[in-house]
């Protein structure tokens, strides 16, 4: 199983912060931001991780990881030349997979307990997918997962309805079966012109095959001002280490 962390993107929403750097590299707690989805591929034993970023700044982050030995890891790195989507920049991953099944993070979700026994559940599954859910208290503004508790499966996921139809929302960690690079490139861009990853999700959705699990601790993405300052406090509290997931 091989580690993909999405870390493109401009970083709009933390101007001036971002005018000189990508994001991915502000710091959190005590180490930059995308050190927490590094850590947690690592403590899931993935150890082969591919990052995909902009132009702009791939050298800061090439230098930052280096070529992983520094975590006992490798690197690979791409490059997303515009901005066309968390699907899109998915997509430079088929090459890198080989094949394989992969986990995806998004360089800017934050989690202080380890993803491990979820990616552990993903293994057993025989194909498909599987997302990580949270429940928050304002689930209209992220994608929302209606559920089948009973048997385990979601019916359906609404990307910021006005409705929410659960509390229930999906956070940037996803999983796939090698199938998910022929799901993106049967998609459409949408109306803001970008292959999106609630299109490809919606699609295992659709096909029975979207399994889910809701995370222990605590969670945040940090891609707004208030929300970094909450990764921040988040990460100090536990001096910037990856808890058990089993505790």
């Amino acid at each position: 199983m091989k580690g993909i962390i999405l870390a493109g993107g401009s970083g709009t929403r933390l101007f001036p912060l971002t005018k000189v750097t990508n994001k991915h590299l502000l710091p959190v707690g005590k180490e930059p931001m995308i050190f927490n989805p590094v850590r947690q591929l690592l403590s899931a034993g993935i150890t082969d991780i591919l990052v995909v970023t902009g132009k702009d700044h791939m050298g800061e982050i090439v230098r930052l990881l280096g070529s992983g030995s520094d975590f006992h890891c490798n690197f690979t790195f791409r490059v997303q030349e515009r901005a066309g989507g968390i699907a899109d920049a998915l997509a430079l991953a088929e090459v890198f997979a080989h094949g394989d099944r992969i986990v995806v993070i998004l360089g800017d979700n934050i989690l202080t307990h380890s993803i491990r026994k979820y990616v552990n559940s993903f293994k057993k599954q025989p194909s498909g997918a599987k997302v990580l859910l949270k429940r928050v208290g304002d689930p209209e503004r992220f994608g929302v997962a209606a559920l089948d508790e009973r048997n385990k499966m979601i019916m359906q996921i609404e990307e910021k309805p006005e409705n929410p139809k659960s509390d229930h929302v999906v956070i940037g960690v996803y999983m796939y079966d090698p199938q998910v690079f022929e799901v993106i490139q049967s998609l459409a861009p949408s109306e803001r012109g970008e292959l999106e990853i609630t299109s490809v999700n919606n699609w295992y959705v659709e096909h029975a095959a979207m399994t889910y699990d809701i995370v222990d601790g605590d969670w945040t993405d940090a891609g707004t001002f208030e929300s970094l300052m909450y990764a921040n406090q988040l990460l100090f509290s536990i001096n910037n280490t990856i808890l058990n997931g089993d505790e």
